[in-house]
C-alpha cells in the first residue's frame, strides 16, 4: 500500500513540474543545460518539506542525467552540472551543493555537503591572467554505494564502496571501498572491514 501510494504521489509530482518541464526543454534549445540546472536548482531548493521533496526528484528525474525517483534532495540544496547521477535510495541533506558526479545508491550525504566537480577546475598558473579567466576541467566525482558523508565535507575526488567520510572532511585524493577517512586533508584512519 505504501509503495502504491509513493509511486501516485511521483506521478502527480512529475505533473506538477510540466510547467517547469516546459521552460526548461524551450530554453535548452539556446541556453546550455548547466547553466538551466543551476538556475532551476535554485527555485525548486526553496520548496520545503515533503513538498519540495517530491518536486524536486520528479525534475530531477527527467533532466539530470540520471535521477531516479525515489531520492531526497534536501530544502536549498544546488545542482550545478546536468551530467550529475543519482541513484536509488540516495539522500542528500540541505544546503549542499552537488557538482558533476555520480551518486550510487543508497549514499547518504549530510548537510552542507559539497561535491566538486573535480580538482582541476580553475587554473592559476598564469599570474598575469585573472584566475576566472584561465578556466579549467570539470570531472565526474564518484561516490559508491552505501557510503555516508558527514556533514559539511567537501569531496574533491572518487569515494568507494561502503566509505564513511567524517564531517568536515576534504577529500583531496581517492578513497578505496570500506575506508572511514577524516581530516583535511582527509587521510584513512580505520577500515570497515574487520581482519582477524
Amino acid at each position: 500500500m505504501k509503495s502504491a501510494v509513493k509511486a501516485i504521489l511521483q506521478f502527480a509530482f512529475t505533473l506538477l513540474n510540466i510547467p517547469h518541464f516546459v521552460i526548461y526543454f524551450s530554453l535548452a534549445l539556446f541556453v546550455d543545460k548547466d547553466s538551466l540546472i543551476r538556475s532551476f536548482s535554485q527555485w525548486l531548493s526553496l520548496f520545503p518539506g515533503k513538498l519540495g521533496v517530491y518536486l524536486r526528484a520528479a525534475f530531477y528525474h527527467v533532466t539530470l542525467s540520471h535521477c531516479d525517483k525515489d531520492v531526497v534532495v534536501g530544502f536549498s540544496t544546488l545542482f550545478s552540472q546536468q551530467d550529475t547521477r543519482v541513484y536509488e535510495g540516495v539522500y542528500i541533506g540541505p544546503q549542499s551543493n552537488i557538482g558533476k558526479c555520480r551518486i550510487e545508491k543508497n549514499c547518504l550525504l549530510g548537510s552542507g555537503v559539497h561535491i566538486m566537480s573535480g580538482k582541476g577546475q580553475h587554473n592559476f598558473t598564469d599570474i598575469d591572467t585573472p584566475v576566472k579567466e584561465q578556466g579549467g576541467v570539470f570531472t565526474q566525482v564518484s561516490i559508491g554505494e552505501d557510503s555516508w558523508v558527514g556533514n559539511g565535507a567537501l569531496i574533491m575526488a572518487n569515494i568507494g564502496k561502503k566509505c564513511v567520510v567524517a564531517a568536515g572532511s576534504v577529500v583531496t585524493q581517492d578513497v578505496p571501498d570500506y575506508a572511514i577517512v577524516a581530516g583535511n586533508p582527509a587521510k584513512i584512519v580505520k577500515s570497515r572491514v574487520q581482519t582477524n
